[in-house]
């Protein structure tokens, strides 16, 4: 497989990771001082002390050679102490380059440092300045956590989540955790709604950015690289939020309402596979003038948590007391509960593509569908056609996009078929090389390779959200230990000895990011159900009665929802099916019914969520329980408040420009 020229130039690595060199310009701006020059004396130089702070000595050079540099040179010179450069991630251009020189460049905002100081200064819940910490983890990281415990049985994602939750509130205080599953689980149906309004609008005049195909926007490692290499790409991004900025609008401000606290007295801490998470949760699209704050104050990597578990003794493979014990079906939901781990049937990645195609099967019921796919050049690409069997007639077209190699074809392919240039970025190719592609092609082109996609789910990260970078990293191989005086963490080959360092006993060094079977394990535990016995397969997706789960299908009446009038909220719940075991129906059967009563819950809890932030507001037009109307996820919100459930659930993303870029700070 070989690839474009300006692809190799870019130097683009497949991972929006580490590098070794950060090519942001750090630059300190000071009032000019009079230097005073003396016939000999040798220029201005800088010098490194034993505890390795920079040192200006500017003067005489005699003494030079000291490793005191506040000794070195006579009455004439003069020593200074210059100041560490500390970079912000609002600063970063995502260029891979600074996260693992922290010797250099201190990264400030996002660490598990930053959150250990914050919950350690935090007055007490008497004070008026104290506030809620909360934190939210992705079930990704949760099954990374499994998998490092290198078990011969997984743990469950139940139980790796309750050990977490009991590790955060119990050794750090944090007052609730949650996962983020139903925070996707609103993406996802805001995302459904998205898409159907560009169609709509497709080939309209005057519809600006609302056109097709529809790209994912919940990697910020690709919206960050379109923003600042492919600016033409942007029209086609998703403007819904992903699941991480979701979820922090819950938190502070649905959530943050039954706490009675407003958003800036919480203090919103996320766990995330990726560290491109940090900037996204940084960018100013999050950030909240009216009450000084983010939505997501700090994200921490999957690894940084197992880190603080380290430091504070915290044995993740022990049982926390009376798990096994929990009947986690039978436990009364409180106020400020949300349901957890849902699944999403389609990818590990957050289902996207395949929420889309559950909704136009749905919406297409009365048509006898057939869904095919093709992998076009590796399980990271691949292609899915609906079509319509009795006409023939393609309904849909999308594809499943990760890594960046795959993405500059992708890129490319988006750009030919809408006609807009790709050239700027490394998806660009020589014309030369996309002639001889198109002549190699003309001469057979099906129907199907001649309709352009509707959608393609994105992600930076080859297979996806389970193998980001700020996953943990497997075990240590043998042959890893037996080059490790050869080879440094990253990878370089070092002669150690030549350089000093003399080590009767290396440290372990552990294998890099992107070990396929590695991936795979993290990829089977992801999949496995509450109990962890079933197949760690893709589920299929779970049976209803009168909706499809996750779909934008469900509608339902308020009282549904709020409850009647006379009868209180707790009517509420019988809107979801109960579900009854029967020593008849096979533990899998079991499983799956309570799959889908959870699904249908989590799409009554959004209307619920959509009525009180929207429909609440001034000239949205009040629901309550006695309201005859029937309420979809689809409908717009009456008066300000459809302004209302945008600016909650969508984001606008723009280029970066040269001339957006001042100093440290990129303003985005």
């Amino acid at each position: 497989m070989t690839f474009s020229g300006a692809l190799t130039l870019t130097d683009l690595n497949d991972f929006i990771t580490p590098s070794q060199a950060c090519i942001k310009p750090v630059e300190q701006v000071l009032a000019p001082e009079p230097k005073v020059r003396l016939a000999g004396v040798a220029s201005t130089e800088i010098q490194i002390d034993s505890s390795g702070a920079y040192h200006e000595v500017s003067g005489s050079t005699s003494g030079s050679n000291s490793t005191n540099p506040t000794a070195a040179g006579s009455a004439l010179s003069t020593t200074k102490k210059l100041q560490k450069a500390e970079i912000s991630l609002n600063d970063c251009l995502a260029c891979s380059g600074c996260i693992t020189s922290a010797e250099t460049v201190l990264i400030t905002m996002q660490s598990h440092v930053e959150v250990l100081n914050v919950l350690s200064d935090n007055p007490s819940k008497s004070s008026p300045v104290h506030r809620l910490p909360i934190l939210s983890i992705a079930p990704q990281s949760l099954a990374s956590l499994s998998a490092s415990l290198c078990s011969s049985s997984p743990v469950s994602l139940q139980r790796i989540l309750y050990r977490v939750r009991a590790f955060a509130t119990q050794e750090l205080g944090f007052h609730r955790v949650y996962d983020t599953t139903f925070a996707r689980h609103l993406t996802l149906l805001e995302h459904q709604r998205e898409f159907l309004e560009r169609r709509a609008l497709t080939g309209v005049t005057g519809t600006g950015a609302k056109q097709l195909p529809m790209l994912s926007s919940a990697c910020p490692g690709w919206v960050c690289y379109a923003e600042k290499a492919h600016p033409e790409m942007i029209p086609f991004i998703s403007r819904t939020k992903s699941p991480q900025q979701v979820m922090g609008t819950l938190v502070k401000m649905w959530l943050g309402g039954k706490w009675e606290k407003t958003p800036d007295q919480i203090y919103h801490v996320t766990v995330m596979p990726c560290y491109d998470k940090k900037l996204e949760a940084s960018r100013k699209d999050f950030y909240s003038e009216v009450y000084s704050t983010r939505d997501v104050d700090c994200v921490l990597t999957t690894g940084e948590l197992r880190t603080m578990m380290e430091e504070k003794g915290w044995d993740l493979s022990k049982p926390i007391p009376g798990e096994d014990n929990v009947d986690f079906e039978s436990v009364p939901p409180a106020v400020d509960s949300l349901p957890e781990l849902l699944q999403h049937p389609g990818s590990s990645s957050g289902s996207y593509l395949h929420s889309l195609l559950d909704s136009l099967t749905l919406s297409n019921s009365h048509k006898p569908l057939l869904l095919s796919s093709k992998i076009i050049r590796s399980a990271d690409y691949e292609e899915f056609i609906l079509k319509d069997t009795g006409t023939g007639e393609i309904v849909f077209k999308g594809a499943k996009c990760y890594g960046f190699r795959n993405l500059q074809n992708v890129v490319r392919k988006v750009g030919k078929e809408a006609g807009v240039s790709t050239a700027k970025g490394a998806a660009g190719v020589a014309p030369s090389v996309a002639l001889r592609g198109r002549r190699a092609k003309a001469a057979a082109v099906s129907v199907e390779d001649s309709k352009g996609y509707d959608y393609v789910e994105v992600m930076a990260c080859p297979s996806g959200c389970v193998n980001g970078g700020g996953q943990i990293r497997p075990p240590p191989s043998s042959a890893a230990q037996k080059t490790r005086l050869h080879v440094d963490e990253e990878g370089f080959a070092r002669d150690w000895s030549e350089e000093g360092v003399v080590s009767s006993t290396p440290a372990p060094i552990a294998n890099q990011w992107g070990d396929k079977a590695w991936t795979s394990q993290v990829e089977s535990i992801y999949w496995r159900q509450v109990d962890g016995s079933l197949p760690p397969t893709p589920p299929a997706t779970p049976p209803s009665p009168s909706v499809v789960p996750g779909s934008s299908a469900i509608c339902v009446l308020p009282s549904q929802i709020l409850g009647k009038p006379d009868m209180g909220p707790s009517a509420a719940p019988d809107a979801v099916p109960a579900v009854t075991k029967s020593p008849y129906q096979s533990e899998a059967l079991v499983l799956t019914q309570l799959a889908a009563a959870r699904q249908i819950e989590a799409d009554h809890l959004a209307l619920r969520i959509l009525i009180d932030l929207c429909y609440s507001i001034s000239g949205a037009g009040a629901i309550d329980g006695s309201d005859p109307r029937p309420i979809t996820w689809m409908d717009t919100v009456p008066g300000d408040g459809e302004a209302r459930r945008r600016e909650l659930f969508q984001t606008q993303y723009h280029a970066v420009e040269s001339s957006d870029v001042i100093g440290l700070t990129v303003q985005w």
